[in-house]
């Protein structure tokens, strides 16, 4: 990989209120920057995604 690939990619992203506010007490509760949240729920979104993606091509 060069460099550029394995530097974190800056996205802009608008939240509610509600949403953010949901987002920094979790993040909290789990010792993250709501930033590091973010990225750990994405991760683990496309963890399952990918898993169940498997799954079902075995299925078939």
């Amino acid at each position: 990989m060069s460099e550029k690939d394995t530097t974190k990619k800056q996205i802009p992203l608008r939240l509610s209120p509600t949403l953010y506010q949901e987002l920094a007490r979790w993040a909290e509760e789990d010792f993250r920057s709501i930033n590091g949240q973010i990225e750990y729920l994405l991760t683990e979104a496309v963890k399952r995604r990918k898993k169940q993606k498997k799954k079902i091509s075995l299925e078939e």
